[in-house]
């Protein structure tokens, strides 16, 4: 592999990957602002610097191993390329450089230490796919498959998602007309999941109620036909200033941003009791999205998650009184520890009686979706669902 890298794109990756193991930014931030200010790169270089970072980051312990001096990024790099971490005995090994992840991560990992618990983590270790939803407002995805295939964009159907693609290989997508035009979205098929454990129906009154971006709300208005009202809030102003250029590209008029204070924003109070459903995404520790962001494992601990399921349990009781009575309330997140998941639930319930957890494989199975180990809550992980990982609950109001 090494034999491929040019000698100044392994010296700029050292000076990268020495900036990232700070752990005080994400990844994917650091990199971006180095290669705008290091305009000699080109696309390729940039790439292949990108690829060498996250390379070492998602399997920093193991490559620490293998390389002669731990604390250089120079000789991490080329313990990475030289494929040096890859060749260790893993048996040999301690639990967490075996699993290439935090010891205290690994105290939590709901999978244990054991043999069942590295061969997660070795699947939260692979690079993530590319995965796209096809706008069905817009398109069926059978057409637009074959619309990629003409442009020499290779895809095929997602396994679970029947809105999703999955494409081959790396190809350049941020301008292809279907991109630009709104037919397509970048949402990994797990995410396009949450959407349909919603299970929206037309005409319905819908919060998105931690809307981010708004890939979800753009995703729900495409399922209900643009017939219906779906609220999207968020406390980042930043994050759903897009939305409205984004929902006229997909031909969508059903979907109000707004930029709240917080969960107590008094602007909410004129929807108590009226919302047919709600669905909070909450904010947590993106430990499910480790394919995408590993220095996720590496930037937090147990303290961070304890500040985040606090919020997590105010965020769920604020919206819950939203719904009016026989409601649905879905409490999604992208984490893969109890403590975010389940914990969080058991402690809404245990203090809001008016609410029970409804299965979530009915709902699923309407929208043609069949999904192993789907009963009374949704988890997702890419082992063997081969998607991130995610955690969905369906919680009913009483009529």
């Amino acid at each position: 592999m090494s034999t491929h890298i040019p000698q100044a794109v392994r010296e700029h990756a050292a000076v990268v990957l020495a900036q990232v193991m700070h752990f005080d930014q994400p990844a994917d931030l650091v990199i971006s602002q180095y290669c705008k200010r290091e305009r000699r790169l080109g696309a390729r270089d940039r790439a292949q610097l990108a690829d060498i970072v996250f390379g070492c980051v998602r399997h920093l312990l193991r490559v620490q191993a293998a390389a002669t001096d731990a604390g250089d990024a120079d000789a991490l790099v080329s313990a990475w390329l030289d494929g040096d971490w890859a060749r260790l005995d893993v048996a040999a090994l301690d639990d967490e450089v075996a699993a290439d992840m935090p010891d205290w991560l690994l105290d939590a990992w709901p999978w244990g230490r054991g043999e069942a618990g590295r061969r997660m983590a070795d699947a939260f270790n692979q690079p993530a796919p590319l995965d796209l939803r096809v706008n069905v407002a817009k398109a069926k995805r059978e057409v637009i498959q074959a619309q990629l295939a003409k442009d020499g964009i290779e895809s095929t159907p997602g396994r679970w998602s029947p809105h999703a693609l999955r494409v081959q290989g790396k190809p350049a997508l941020h301008r292809h007309p279907l991109m630009n035009d709104g037919t397509l979205e970048v949402q990994d098929e797990g995410s396009q999941l949450l959407g349909f454990l919603v299970g929206a129906r037309r005409s319905e009154l819908i919060v998105d109620f931690c809307a981010g971006a708004g890939g979800k709300s753009l995703q729900l208005a495409a399922m209900m036909r643009d017939k219906g009202r779906i609220h999207a809030f968020d406390v980042s102003a930043g994050r759903l200033s897009e939305l409205s250029l984004r929902a006229r590209r997909a031909g969508v008029t059903s979907i109000h941003p707004m930029a709240i204070k917080d969960e107590q924003d008094s602007r909410l109070d004129r929807l108590a009791g009226k919302v047919d459903r709600v669905l909070v995404d909450a904010p947590c520790s993106g430990l499910g999205t480790l394919r995408r962001s590993p220095d996720l494992k590496w930037r937090q601990d147990m303290s961070d998650i304890a500040g985040k399921t606090d919020l997590q349990g105010r965020i769920l009781s604020a919206a819950a009184r939203l719904l009016k009575p026989g409601g649905v309330l879905i409490y999604a997140t992208c984490s893969v520890l109890r403590e975010e998941n389940e914990a969080v639930v058991e402690a809404f319930l245990a203090s809001h009686p008016g609410f029970a957890l409804a299965p979530v494989d009915d709902v699923l199975a309407k929208q043609g979706i069949a999904l192993p180990g789907a009963t009374d809550t949704m988890r997702l992980d890419p082992l063997n669902h081969d998607t991130d990982g995610f955690f969905g609950a369906r919680l009913v109001r009483s009529a």
